[in-house]
């Protein structure tokens, strides 16, 4: 990928939206852009696990999952699906599991931090909603570039 979010937001000014959340990294990939596919849910994965299995068609997941460091939404199985289905990335408002089994898919993670306990599964969770991650509102279908210095939002190309 040649983009730079640093770049991105010179270029952008104001309309480039920057993810204030202290997300760090755990797949194999740092970076990821694509349209945004949104769910919110708060510890039930149930959701996420349904579209890993989807096409992603480049597509990044944006998971409002509350912020909970409870429980984590994504794990190695899920994590492998949304690689072998053409996802581009995943950015969670929530935790991870399986941290050493992540660090080696050839995919872009970002979470606020693991916990070892899975979460429940009662089919519960929206997809396709506006979330709110880290004080900037993303709608399905917001443009998401992630790198090492973050995560920015860009409005849906008024085209689509």
């Amino acid at each position: 990928m040649t983009f730079n979010t640093t770049d991105l937001c010179d270029e952008h000014g104001d309309q480039a939206r920057v993810v204030a959340l202290p997300l760090i990294d755990f797949g194999a990939r740092a970076r990821c852009a694509g349209p945004a596919v949104t769910v919110k849910c708060f510890e039930d994965n149930s959701r996420i696990k349904a579209l890993s299995r989807q096409p992603g068609e480049g597509r990044v997941l944006v998971v409002d999952g509350g912020g909970s460091h409870r429980c984590a939404l994504l794990g190695d199985v899920i994590a492998e699906d949304l690689l072998n289905n053409g996802w581009a990335g995943v950015i969670i408002n929530g935790c991870i599991r399986d941290k050493a089994a992540l660090a080696g898919l050839d995919i872009a993670i970002k979470a606020l931090g693991t916990s070892p306990r899975k979460s429940v599964k009662r089919d519960e969770g929206q997809v396709g909603l506006a979330v709110d991650i880290g004080g900037q509102p993303i709608a399905d279908g917001d443009r998401i570039y992630a790198d090492e210095d973050g995560v920015i939002v860009l409005d849906t190309p008024a085209d689509q």
